[in-house]
């Protein structure tokens, strides 16, 4: 069932000009439209992506279809989505919709972490599971990450956000780019020392349930990919045969030139000297 939009907010960035809507169920969704700049099966691939990754136990926000009725739009000028040279009004409809993250507080969300905040991420560790994500799904843009604590909390989470790209947008395919689907900093990474590092989530994505896959597809609403069935279906059929090329995929990424696990192959306790600086102490992190 879709959540009613009752309110709009704010536009937001980003390519795909999304906007900050309230929920009849009186939450916060960035809400992405049909007529968006990028591609209408940008909201199937969110939806999905988004959808596989809490499946496998990651941190990402809560997803929903959101319905913004005419009216809305019509009394709402702001409702717009900007070209080059003009703009036209947000299609009415079903849209996808992502909980938003954190608050309105400033400073409570960011984008962008310095270094030594960055490798204090409480779920770092999860940017590898992220990765399995980016490689089985093809994303063919950059890991997108904001970082969001709560109150006086000192250390902040990373959710994992912006899934539109994967499946290579909105052409539905699978064109593996060894340096696409990934973060652009090696610093989430050197935690990394093996397969291991990339459990439970690794196990989880070739294990995935079919019949699961299957109904997900199904509550994807029609008009998000041109109402053909068979393209879903296709889909689909491409991602369970994918399952099992995840591994090779990383492995490709391990040995490029980019080199974005140096502690590969060494014991987790051989690396705790350089992924924390000294301005940390046992037990407890110290911010500097």
């Amino acid at each position: 069932m879709a959540v009613l939009a009752t309110q709009h907010i704010r536009a937001m960035r980003g390519g795909a000009q999304g906007h900050l809507m309230l929920g009849a169920d009186e939450e916060l969704y960035v809400v992405k439209f049909q007529n968006n700049p990028q591609a209408t099966r940008v909201l199937a691939n969110e939806f999905l992506a988004t959808r596989f990754a809490k499946k496998a136990g990651l941190s990402v926000p809560e997803c929903a279809v959101v319905e913004v009725t005419p009216w809305m739009v019509q009394t709402t000028p702001e409702l717009c989505i900007k070209l080059q040279h003009s703009s036209q009004a947000c299609k009415p409809g079903l849209q996808f919709g992502s909980r938003f993250v954190g608050g309105l507080m400033p400073g409570l969300v960011v984008d962008y972490l310095p270094e030594q905040l960055l490798i204090e991420t409480k779920n770092l560790v999860e940017f590898a599971g992220m990765l399995v994500i980016d490689k089985w799904t093809c994303n063919t843009n950059g890991r997108q990450a904001v970082f969001v604590r709560k109150g006086r909390e000192k250390r902040y989470t990373a959710m994992f956000i912006d899934q539109g790209y994967c499946f290579n947008a909105a052409d539905w395919t699978f064109k593996d780019i060894t340096l696409r689907g990934v973060f652009p900093r090696n610093a989430v990474y050197e935690h990394i020392t093996g397969w291991s590092s990339f459990e439970p989530w690794l196990t989880r994505i070739e294990m995935m349930d079919e019949a699961w896959l299957w109904q997900t597809a199904e509550e994807v609403p029609l008009e998000w990919y041109g109402g053909d069935t068979a393209d879903i279906e296709r889909l689909v059929e491409r991602l369970l045969k994918r399952r099992m090329s995840v591994r090779d995929l990383i492995t490709d990424f391990r040995k490029s030139d980019r080199e974005p696990f140096p502690n590969w192959g060494k014991k987790p306790e051989e690396i705790v000297a350089t992924a924390f600086p000294e301005s940390m102490v046992m037990g407890k992190i110290r911010l500097q």
